[in-house]
């Protein structure tokens, strides 16, 4: 009897078993992560304008193999730096929703009228895309949404610091670049005079007038060397002479002299965002920070010469 009762029971318990597998509510399925713009390629888009919420834009267009900058007349773009952000853009997909809820955006930055970074870019027919990216509640991860969407979603291929505004982050900043080991001479002409420096006996820059009793700072001399020969740009801005640029009368002139040939600098009008400059090795005028070329400007011979001591009384 006693045997009886344990199969009984083993038989419940069997039965409760079965009941709870079959009557256990199943997670939801997922939805398949479906790509955002499906219907389009890398070589479909022609153009993109980058947008932040400091008032910051930058456009980039195709041109033949390349990127370039239209609104510097052509600059060239660093390709392989944009091609990149665009296959990202292209690999989004809806696999992780963030929100459904319009009256999310703003809060997600992804709003039209308030947004981290606005993406749009035009394709080869004519249409263009609209693509906002905003907050990250991680470092791995970004809220975005494409413009006539309700839905928002987060993705890893993008992040707001990877899609700057600001042209400089698209080009190569180098825009002088002279091997300062190759100069044999440099003749800078500026308000306070004209100042040659060549090398010494050591091969150490100096004064080309430089008397017995002067002494040369050798510190001073190297920044008029380097701003001579290794200048960054801020800014591309193109190839047309303006009159604002100042270049009728430049605030100063530096020409370094090497092995290949004779390489100038003119450096124009300075602004709120620094110096407008023009090297003869360039078709383009560009903006560079004011320290960038500040001693070419400002120096005097004097900067070149350490101060006479007067002895005791």
């Amino acid at each position: 009897m006693k045997r009886h009762q344990q199969i009984l029971a083993g038989v419940l318990a069997l039965q409760i078993i079965l009941s709870l597998i079959t009557l256990w509510p199943r997670a939801a399925a997922m939805p398949s992560a479906e790509p955002v713009f499906p219907d389009l390629s890398a070589e479909d888009v022609v153009r993109l304008t980058l947008t932040d919420d400091a008032g910051n834009s930058v456009t980039l267009a195709r041109e033949g193999a390349g990127w370039v900058l239209p609104d510097a007349d052509g600059y060239p773009a660093n390709a392989v730096a944009v091609n990149e952000a665009l296959a990202n853009i292209l690999s989004l997909d809806t696999g992780a929703l963030a929100t459904e809820t319009r009256a999310s955006h703003a809060q997600l930055r992804v709003a039209s009228d308030d947004f981290l970074r606005r993406i749009a870019f035009e394709t080869a027919d004519g249409a263009t895309r609209t693509l906002y990216l905003g907050t990250a509640p991680r470092y791995t991860a970004t809220h975005f949404r494409v413009e006539g969407q309700d839905a928002a979603y987060l993705t890893s291929a993008l992040s707001t610091w990877e899609l700057s505004a600001e042209a400089r982050s698209w080009v190569e900043t180098g825009y002088v670049a002279i091997d300062g080991a190759e100069a044999t001479e440099i003749v800078l002409e500026n308000a306070q005079g004209t100042f040659t420096l060549v090398r010494d006996a050591d091969n150490a820059w100096t004064l080309a007038d430089l008397s017995a009793a002067e002494t040369i700072v050798a510190g001073n001399v190297s920044t008029v060397v380097r701003n001579a020969t290794q200048v960054m740009l801020q800014a591309p801005l193109g190839r047309s002479p303006r009159a604002e640029y100042g270049m009728d009368a430049p605030l100063a002139v530096a020409t370094v002299t090497t092995p290949a040939g004779t390489h100038t600098l003119e450096v124009g009008a300075l602004d709120a965002d620094g110096y407008v400059v023009k090297s003869s090795d360039s078709d383009y005028y560009v903006r560079v920070a004011e320290i960038s070329v500040s001693a070419l400007v400002d120096y005097a011979r004097e900067d070149f010469l350490q101060a006479e001591t007067l002895p005791s009384p």
